[in-house]
């Protein structure tokens, strides 16, 4: 009989519990799946309201599948962002959630992205070109500088200019706080929201995103007094999209969305590509392999012949597999979005009450040792030698909230790391493994992953080390 008990946890104070998940979150939910098992309550947050993490395959699998009516997301959910707002895709729910949905998949899909290719590789050795030979830099910040770039000119559609430059510089500073742990802490407990004045951390970022609101709604409203069909900007294709109504996303809608896809598809990114170029040269096999694969594409590679790869993945199955590795060892979100139970709901032995939160643990299934053994090694063939259910492999989330950005974000990637990787010869500044720390809700490798570029290689005429001299 199917028990009407939460799923144990542990029994320590809920501000026990959410210190231990704010400041060492991925050994704190592997030490409780170690205790508890493949289902475990924790309270966390303000209201220490009970949320169950499950990363049994079959069970997110029920999750991914039930009927939106019966379990949903959204603002029920708890997910509520400041910045994003309440129109966006992740706080609406039901016919609203369908509704946006179905106007945002095209501009991020098939053939429509190769528009964003050409920009994504030139704006790529753009910002690599200022890299110098011989010198010791983070990674990081440079595919930050990439991500960011391709969100506003591929995403937004801004050319260089006053706009450009005056939105870039204010989404920088309230994207990337200072203290990014006094950041997370305002996100998960509304009541230290307090503005007292532009000096207090809240009252600083109302004033920030003030700011990049104004700029935003003039960037729509001059869109809207000189409407051009030829643009492929995203923004200019949600601008244009109708609902089967025939009406158009609203200048509060066109906002919410745009911070949501900027949010989403920024740090994220631009964090999964430092963490591949470290997995790349830290293992010389895995490099050599992909070198071998990439030699293919030529010195600039076709952003076309990248999309390609994409369906099937066989098409370029290194790459993929390199990607895919990437993004299951340290996914940078480590759960799916909570998903609010609306009606009574048996998920596997469990009976779960209206209003329970269920959480889908990302990282957890990511290292089931029955799905991936030796999980915390980097591992492509893992991908090469098996197909994961959509269940057991899930950095983009699943069912009706699956990542809408997904095609985008591993194009963008794919891109990204063959430009880099056909320009420079580079290895690691330093031998010891990097670790994941958390910045904000997101997890970054800790110090941004320290290089050292060798040299530029001509075409066809790579410099390669040998195992003995690379990290």
């Amino acid at each position: 009989m199917p028990t009407l008990k939460l799923p144990d946890g542990p029994k320590t104070h809920p501000w026990i519990q959410t210190f231990q998940w704010l400041t060492n979150p991925l050994e704190y939910m592997e030490e409780c799946a170690k205790r508890y098992g493949d289902v475990f309550t924790l309270r966390l947050g303000q209201n220490a309201a009970p949320q169950v993490f499950i990363l049994n395959p079959q069970a997110i699998q029920q999750i991914f599948t039930t009927d939106p009516k019966q379990l949903d997301s959204g603002e029920p959910a708890g997910i509520k962002s400041p910045l994003l707002g309440r129109q966006s895709l992740l706080a609406l729910e039901g016919k609203p959630h369908q509704r946006q949905r179905k106007l945002l998949t095209p501009p991020l899909h098939g053939e429509r992205m190769l528009a964003y290719g050409e920009l994504t590789r030139n704006i790529t050795e753009q910002v690599i070109s200022q890299w110098q030979v011989g010198e010791t830099f983070a990674v990081l910040p440079s595919m930050q500088a990439i991500s960011f770039q391709v969100i506003l000119k591929a995403v937004f559609g801004l050319e260089d200019g006053l706009r450009y430059e005056k939105l870039k510089e204010l989404l920088i500073a309230i994207l990337n706080p200072k203290y990014p742990i006094l950041r997370t802490i305002l996100l998960i407990f509304p009541s230290m929201r307090q503005d007292l004045g532009a000096w207090s951390p809240w009252g600083k970022y109302l004033r920030l995103r003030q700011q990049i609101d104004e700029l935003i709604y003039a960037e729509i409203s001059d869109r809207k007094a000189q409407p051009d069909p030829s643009r492929t900007d995203i923004l200019s294709l949600m601008m244009a999209a109708r609902d089967e109504a025939g009406e158009p996303m609203t200048d509060v809608e066109l906002r919410d969305e745009l911070m949501t896809l900027l949010v989403a598809g920024h740090e994220t990114t631009a964090t999964t590509l430092s963490w591949a170029l470290y997995w790349i040269h830290h293992l010389p096999q895995v490099r050599e392999k992909l070198l071998q694969e990439l030699d293919k594409l030529g010195e600039q590679p076709d952003p076309n012949a990248i999309l390609r790869r994409q369906s099937p993945p066989e098409a370029s199955p290194y790459l993929n597999a390199v990607c895919s590795e990437t993004l299951r060892l340290y996914p940078v979100a480590v759960s799916a979005l909570n998903r609010v139970v609306k009606s009574p709901l048996q998920i596997g032995e469990y009976n779960f009450e209206p209003g329970t939160l269920l959480i889908p643990s990302i990282y957890l299934t990511h290292h089931r040792e029955d799905l991936y053994p030796q999980s915390k090694q980097f591992n492509p063939e893992r991908f090469l030698e098996r197909q994961f259910s959509p269940y057991e492999y899930l950095p983009f989330g699943g069912g009706n909230r699956r990542c809408i950005g997904m095609a985008f974000a591993l194009f963008e990637m794919k891109l990204v790391l063959t430009t880099v990787l056909s320009h420079w010869e580079m290895e690691l500044a330093d031998s010891k493994p990097v670790q994941p720390v958390r910045k904000g809700l997101l997890f970054s490798p800790a110090g941004g992953v320290k290089m050292v570029v060798k040299g530029k290689h001509p075409q066809n005429q790579r410099v390669r080390e040998t195992s003995s001299s690379s990290v």
